[in-house]
């Protein structure tokens, strides 16, 4: 370590005072701001630095709102500024700022000549961390919404399938029991009106199930899940999906093929329902270690700002919001009369619980 003789240290510690992002402060033993730099004066309202260079005492509380105690998260209760003999290293505190409103502050105080008794408050912007922490939070608690409606989903869509199906199965049976009885013309042109009724219904039931959540996806994976949608699709609209699956059926993990199973749900379900065409193509493929997935239609499109939800309630601030839960990124293109275009990116990860 290189020797720095006092004019030098001097002058380093003048620069760094001068110029640092951190609003210094230096207060004699009653309260009274000595100096401050040029960061601090940019904190303080006009009236309130006059009244500093002043020597108002109490005129840092006409900026301060109060620091973080353990019982309370803005207080003035036993002020850091109150005991000129405490050392406070590390404390949170909110300030008043000129222009920018009450911001957040990580502020210590040391005591910097015993004799004079001089005080340095040091005070350093928390602004970008205390955003960054809200989007974490944000990040974390729709994971955990999304997680909990996929689970209820496939609660139902269990009972469903292993409850009221099988009911409804077996209620038939009795009914085409009644078909081999002898009974009036009448009574058995009934018993086959309600066997089609029930037997409709059955179908719905079974959709439903797999729409709340496809058995397929979890058992056999992305590859066998889309096939059994797009041929539900065309069985009962006619609609077409033209699909080029390119994983030889592996498998991801189970928050990685939830997501990109949604989005290809809700974009395959919009170009059916708004694109006004009978067909789209969905391509699913790895690259560069990503997975990649493709839905493109040749329909009417739309305006890429007007996000009003459509389809099964994703719409494209959905599609987004579950995107980001598993650090991909999604690109819509559309235009007028010149059809949509949905491409995913998702980075993928090895191991890790799904949703």
């Amino acid at each position: 370590m290189s020797r720095t003789n006092n004019v030098q240290l001097s002058a380093l510690l003048m620069k760094m005072y001068s110029n640092s992002g951190e609003a210094i402060f230096f207060f004699d033993s009653n309260g009274k701001v000595l100096s401050m730099n040029k960061a601090a004066e940019d904190i303080v309202s006009e009236d309130v630095y006059t009244r500093m260079m002043q020597g108002s005492t109490d005129a840092i509380c006409l900026t301060c709102k109060g620091f973080t105690s353990s019982e309370e998260k803005q207080t003035c209760v036993s002020c850091y500024m109150s005991d000129p003999d405490k050392d406070v290293g590390s404390f949170q505190v909110y300030f008043e700022t000129e222009g920018r409103g009450i911001i957040p502050y990580s502020g210590s105080i040391q005591t910097i000549d015993t004799e004079m008794g001089i005080r340095a408050f040091m005070l350093r912007d928390l602004t970008v961390q205390y955003k960054t922490q809200e989007e974490l939070n944000q990040k974390q608690l729709m994971k955990q919404v999304i997680k909990a409606q996929e689970n209820e989903r496939k609660r139902i869509s269990r009972e469903l399938h292993d409850g009221v199906a099988q009911e409804m199965l077996s209620s038939l049976v009795d009914l085409r029991v009644l078909k081999y009885m002898d009974v009036e013309k009448d009574v058995l042109k009934k018993v086959e009106q309600t066997e089609g009724t029930l037997m409709r219904l059955l179908d719905d039931i079974r959709h439903l199930s797999v729409e709340l959540r496809p058995a397929t996806l979890d058992d056999l994976g992305l590859e066998a899940a889309f096939r059994t949608h797009f041929k539900w699709l065309e069985k009962n609209y006619g609609f077409v999906v033209v699909f080029h699956p390119e994983l030889q059926s592996k498998r991801y993990e189970g928050e990685i093929e939830t997501v990109v199973y949604r989005i290809c749900q809700e974009a395959v379900f919009n170009a059916l329902k708004y694109a006004d065409v009978d067909e789209a193509v969905v391509r699913l493929y790895e690259e560069d270690n990503f997975l990649r997935l493709i839905v493109a239609d040749e329909g009417k499109g739309f305006q890429i700002d007007n996000t009003t939800p459509q389809g099964t309630g994703l719409g494209v601030h959905g599609m987004k919001e579950r995107t980001e839960l598993v650090d991909g990124s999604i690109t819509i293109r559309s235009e007028i009369g010149k059809g949509t275009v949905v491409l995913l990116d998702v980075p993928i990860r090895e191991g890790g619980e799904g949703l």
